[in-house]
């Protein structure tokens, strides 16, 4: 059974036109995944992404989730409420077009509808614009969580590209 499903593609181009949200309370924290830990990856990945159909990453081989995580352009922060974990997110750093993709992003399902996303993404596009960049980007769809797109565009990205796909 095939899907049509609407894809947009966003960016925000300098940290001044972030809308950021402050931290929710001081029981919230959000690290550099250091060392790197591929299960953790895979677990967000699986937990997360179930709900909104995130499929290609659950055919790779341990393998390929350590070369994942393991390249030096990768950087995954983990949301924590206290000791439990809450959401997760990936960075791409492209250092040779001073940009970054916003690769995976998301909390787990007891932390999703309390404005938490909008504090989660702002830190992203921050952590992103720490380094040489002039462009932050990601991609969302229409199976992602309702609230994803709105979330994107009121932290001030911009829609670049619009596409339907078919799954």
């Amino acid at each position: 059974m095939t899907e049509e499903v609407q894809r947009n593609y966003l960016e925000i181009n300098s940290i001044q036109d972030l809308n950021e949200v402050i931290q929710p309370t001081k029981d919230y924290s959000l690290n550099l995944l250091n060392p790197i830990n591929f299960q953790l990856n895979k677990f967000f990945y699986k937990n997360i992404g179930k709900k909104h159909k995130w499929i290609d990453r659950l055919v790779w081989t341990e393998t390929q989730w350590i070369d994942y995580v393991s390249s030096e352009k990768v950087k995954t922060y983990v949301f924590k409420f206290k000791d439990d974990l809450a959401g997760f997110f990936e960075l791409i750093f492209h250092s040779e077009k001073k940009e970054v993709e916003i690769a995976y992003f998301g909390l787990l399902e007891e932390f999703q509808n309390k404005k938490l996303g909008s504090y989660l993404l702002s830190k992203a596009i921050q952590k992103s614009f720490k380094e040489n960049t002039n462009r932050v980007w990601v991609h969302t769809c229409s199976l992602d969580h309702k609230n994803a797109l709105n979330n994107y565009l009121a932290r001030g990205m911009k829609i670049f590209k619009t596409e339907k796909i078919r799954i």
